[in-house]
């Protein structure tokens, strides 16, 4: 082969699917595995989008089957106190308007709250890949949405003005997501892990004295959906009674995935690795394991709550929120 038969220039055909393997691979290479747990958890939870099923067709139609026929039993008490009295009838009517009412406000705040718990984790997506690429324009949408998500609270008003005057002058998307985060996160982040630490004081406290193992679930269970409620609070939520179920469901997932469900044996293995679990008893032992996994479970409704990802601020564990865990203060 000559040289110039060397440097002669040749085209090749690029196919399409290769280059969006290649693309996924560098997206891949460029998320953390943590986010990457995180984004897969909203997917089946919050951000869980469901397609024609049976089981759908049949629960809504049975729903829909229910709701009709108090509809028409309502109808006919209010006809039968028309029948009895004019006056208990209007009284009936009222008071039927009112049930109407308060019941539109319930459905509009269910969905409200749902759609706000959504555009938190959509947020939160996008913060990671404008990050990921660097992307100045994305970084600078997603920061006014922000500011727009914490406009209502006073003691945010110093991070808003802050970015607001730094977003004129930062170019770099990465900079300018940095100081969102050290800006608007921070005191968030102290009073989640605030939260988390008093959930697993308490606990520990109450099922090392409780008497019976069914009142150690009950109460385990009644702080973490208090939990993951507080730290949707905390980071702007606001979830309904279907947004609660679909946040579980994403810190449900966030646990599987990160091994957050084994987190109480490996917790307690390493308490017994430090010497601390021969010198207590079996019943302070499993109370010190439960608040461990209820320290589990805060960490991952915070990851999962946050509008935005660990960056510049680390991610905190079991042992920088719960050190009393582990006999530290």
């Amino acid at each position: 082969m000559t040289a110039n038969e060397q440097m002669r220039p040749r085209a090749f055909r690029l196919d399409e699917a290769t280059i969006e393997l290649q693309a996924d691979a560098f997206e891949a290479r460029a998320m953390a595995p943590e986010e990457v747990a995180i984004e897969a958890a909203q997917k089946q939870g919050v951000m869980a989008r469901k397609g024609f099923s049976w089981g759908l067709l049949f629960w809504s139609s049975l729903g829909a089957l229910l709701g009709l026929s108090f509809v028409v039993w309502l109808i006919g008490v209010i006809e039968a106190f028309f029948a009895r009295s004019a006056a208990l009838g209007w009284i009936g009517l009222a008071l039927m308007i009112c049930v109407c009412a308060a019941l539109a406000v319930f459905v509009w705040r269910e969905i409200a709250g749902l759609m706000r718990q959504r555009e938190i984790a959509a947020m939160h997506m996008a913060f990671a890949r404008a990050r990921a690429d660097d992307d100045g324009a994305a970084a600078r949408a997603l920061t006014n949405d922000l500011s727009k998500l914490y406009a209502a609270r006073p003691n945010a008003a110093n991070a808003r003005a802050a970015l607001s005057e730094l977003s004129r002058e930062i170019i770099d998307g990465r900079d300018l997501i940095d100081i969102a985060e050290r800006q608007f996160m921070a005191p968030l982040d102290e009073r989640a892990m605030r939260e988390i630490a008093g959930a697993a004081r308490r606990v520990s406290t109450i099922t090392a004295m409780s008497p019976r193992a069914v009142l150690d679930i009950i109460f385990v269970g009644a702080q973490a959906v208090r939990l993951i409620r507080r730290m949707a609070e905390i980071y702007g939520g606001r979830p309904g009674m279907i947004g609660m179920l679909r946040l579980a469901r994403s810190v449900g997932g966030h646990l599987v995935l990160t091994g957050g469900m084994a987190a109480g044996e490996t917790l307690a293995q390493q308490l017994l690795g430090d010497g601390l679990m021969a010198k207590v008893s079996t019943k302070v032992a499993e109370g010190m394991a439960n608040g461990a996994l209820t320290t589990r479970i805060g960490l991952s409704a915070m990851a999962v709550c946050r509008p935005m990802p660990f960056v510049i601020r680390k991610t905190p564990g079991v042992r920088d929120v719960a050190p009393f865990l582990f006999g530290g203060k």
